[in-house]
């Protein structure tokens, strides 16, 4: 019988842990986490996001500085106010929301992020601690994925591994956290030949490409663990827009010893580690020893 990988209530448990420790850091040594997060311009569903990121940020206990920038900010602004905010010390966390427009380049700006307190754990020298297995800051999204992994399989040693998608937000990150957990990895994309096959030896796959529904049941050998990072909205039969994952969700339940559904599955682990993230900068930034009820 599969069963459904229920993120959204592991992340609800996982934000409470986040709560406890900053009151354990709070209380021991006086220190409240911050995170700023950074939005520019008006992209619905960015605005949706940051406004979500704010009032967990609070539920936790944390402080929240949000910055709404206009669509037309200039570049150089945009690199002034990361600045500001590297040096602020009651900013432990900083965050830039993507998609930035077009006349901002996104990597100038994130590797701007100060390395201690990039809680996305996307500039370019934590993704290379994290490549060569040093302490990081690991990117949210996969580091959700993982969490979900462990707590549902347990040891990772020796499994196969697919990953469905090499973008440097989900795919490649994924594929060295698995590898520290001694799996066995494979990173598939548009110019895998028969992914169909490739996917059926795998253990476990993790499907963050963005194409609705591409991972059929057929491709998932029975048993394996199915962790579906896409969120696609897509027309239903009755006219209405609905949310669909990166796998037939349906027939992955067929065959498959779980999987994440969409939603409720990967999306809100992202904001949950994203506060761990913040938690954990907090403490490396004061040498403050991060509580174990996070570890």
């Amino acid at each position: 019988m599969s069963m459904v990988i229920d993120g959204k209530a592991f992340a609800a448990g996982l934000r409470e842990r986040v709560a406890q420790a900053v009151k354990i850091i709070g209380s021991q040594n006086g220190v409240t986490p911050g995170l700023a997060v950074v939005l520019v311009g008006e992209d619905p569903a960015s605005q949706v996001y940051v406004r979500n990121k704010g009032k967990q940020t609070v539920e936790a206990g944390m402080d929240s500085f949000e910055y709404k920038l206009p669509v037309d900010t200039s570049e150089q602004d945009l690199l002034a106010l990361v600045a500001q905010l590297n040096n602020d010390p009651a900013v432990n966390g900083i965050l830039v929301q993507l998609p930035l427009p077009k006349h901002i380049d996104a990597s100038k700006v994130i590797n701007s992020i100060s390395i201690d307190k990039d809680v996305d754990g996307f500039h370019t020298e934590n993704v290379g601690k994290l490549s060569i297995g040093e302490d990081s800051l690991v990117p949210c999204t996969p580091a959700g994925c993982l969490m979900l992994l462990k707590d549902h399989i347990g040891d990772l040693t020796g499994k196969n591994a697919v990953i469905v998608g090499r973008s440097n937000i989900v795919g490649k990150p994924v594929s060295m956290l698995l590898l520290r957990e001694s799996c066995t990895v494979t990173i598939a994309h548009s110019r895998t030949r028969d992914l169909p096959a490739v996917c059926r030896q795998a253990d476990i796959v993790v499907a963050a490409v963005g194409v609705p529904e591409l991972v059929k049941g057929d491709w998932i050998k029975s048993g394996a663990v199915v962790i579906d990072v896409g969120i696609n909205r897509v027309d239903g039969k009755d006219g209405k827009s609905k949310l669909v994952g990166d796998v037939d969700y349906a027939a992955a339940m067929e065959v498959a010893d779980g999987v994440t559904p969409v939603p409720g599955g990967v999306g809100p682990m992202t904001i949950a580690c994203l506060l761990r993230n913040t938690v954990i900068a907090t403490c490396r930034k004061n040498g403050i020893e991060i509580p174990s009820v996070i570890t």
